[in-house]
């Protein structure tokens, strides 16, 4: 068990993992591929104070060797869900398991407006993870629906399960096999009668089982029941607290300005108030 786990592994995450490590603090961060990072593809930033005409990929390739330095460990992965249990929250991180006795949520924005049928058919044909489910689906016809960078190697993997893959998106995929037919659409719907039947891609339809909805993050509302939003922000204090004991949010997810010195500042603060957190219920114990 880790004594926090941060959500998300840009300048927020980052930061807020250094300062509880500094406090002695186990840390887990967990982050998806770099390519879905905004900072990552900024070719120039000029406002980071002490740092003047840095590429975002610099800048965040200098945070994550401060935080390996420090002794921070990372999982590259989505985390699905956060479940609270006592003391304890456990995280679903694709198919593994990792428990934490505090939260940082640290996921940027996450503008995931829900697909037509996708809520309705969730568990009933819809997925959020390959690793996870794509072993009910071998042999049968299965859609990816790709909006993360590595949906292309998650459509390959289910195509290599034995699933019959189709793969739609907005745009052209990255490292897809040439075997699995692409349909273009930048808007579907997932029909069905109690289950999936179908997904609608444009003016196609293609019939399916199953529909796997690869985003680079799940919406922190869906990661967490009981958090409460403020126009689609993470509402929180001072402190960085959210309305769940326990679970703290900085950066981008946590409000405007969207800039990287205050995701980093808001991510001290988190780390500071975290290791707190964790200190006062282990002695409560």
């Amino acid at each position: 068990m880790y004594d926090i786990a941060v959500i998300g592994s840009g300048p927020a995450g980052l930061s807020a993992a250094v300062q509880a490590r500094a406090r002695n603090r186990s840390v887990l961060v967990v982050g998806g591929d770099d390519r879905d990072n905004p900072l990552y593809k900024t070719p120039r930033i000029d406002n980071y104070l002490g740092f003047p005409q840095v590429s975002g990929k610099e800048l965040l390739e200098r945070f994550r060797a401060h935080a390996d330095g420090m002794g921070v460990a990372r999982k590259e992965g989505r985390v699905l869900n956060i479940m609270p249990m006592g003391d304890t929250f456990y995280l679903s991180i694709g198919s593994e398991m990792e428990q934490a006795r505090a939260i940082i949520l640290a996921t940027g924005v996450v503008w995931a407006n829900k697909y037509p049928g996708e809520a309705e058919y969730l568990g009933r044909g819809v997925s959020y993870c390959a690793t996870c489910d794509g072993m009910l689906y071998r042999g049968k016809e299965v859609v990816v629906v790709g909006k993360a960078a590595d949906a292309p190697q998650e459509a390959n993997y289910l195509q290599e399960l034995g699933c019959k893959v189709t793969y739609v998106s907005d745009k052209a995929p990255d490292g897809l096999r040439p075997d699995i037919p692409f349909v273009k659409a930048p808007k579907v719907e997932i029909t069905g009668e109690g289950k999936v039947e179908a997904l609608r891609a444009g003016s196609t339809t293609i019939p399916c089982e199953g529909v796997f909805i690869l985003r680079p993050s799940v919406a922190p509302a869906d990661l967490l029941p009981g958090l409460v939003l403020d126009n689609g922000y993470i509402q929180v204090d001072r402190n960085m607290a959210t309305s769940v004991p326990g679970v703290f949010a900085a950066g981008d997810c946590a409000g405007l300005p969207l800039q990287v010195s205050k995701a980093v500042g808001e991510g001290l603060v988190a780390g500071l108030r975290a290791a707190e957190y964790v200190d006062h219920i282990s002695h409560s114990i």
